[in-house]
């Protein structure tokens, strides 16, 4: 069975930094493109950053600058470090993964870790 297991939110001030980590375990045979998403309260889940097999990226404009995706394929993992942050970042944060099991493509999910920008 297939896991993303985010890690590294919390409570920042205006201007610091973050780092999110998300780890996929579980049996299956490669990822393909791995990305964040966030959703702050009464709004709909967005793109944050999204980041391919071969480590192409694609990046919201509001986070552009700031933000930058990474993934190591060997731990399974990708991350997302944050600077500058502001209070519109506070959000839900999730980690999305395109997984090949053996044949079939299918999408997964992290169960969110929350990241508040506040003085």
């Amino acid at each position: 069975q297939v896991q993303l297991v985010e890690s590294g939110g919390g409570l920042v001030q205006p201007g610091g930094s973050l780092r999110l980590s998300c780890a996929a375990s579980g049996s299956f045979r490669s990822i393909n493109y791995m990305g964040w998403y966030r959703q702050a309260p009464g709004q709909q889940r967005d793109l944050v950053a999204t980041i391919t097999s071969i480590g192409s990226t694609n990046y919201a404009d509001s986070v552009k600058g700031r933000f930058t995706i990474s993934r190591d394929n060997a731990k399974k993992s990708v991350y997302l470090q944050m600077n500058s942050l502001k209070p519109e970042d506070t959000a839900v944060y999730y980690c999305k993964a395109q997984i090949n099991l053996w044949g079939p493509l299918k999408d997964y999910w992290g169960q969110g870790t929350q990241v508040t920008v506040s003085s």
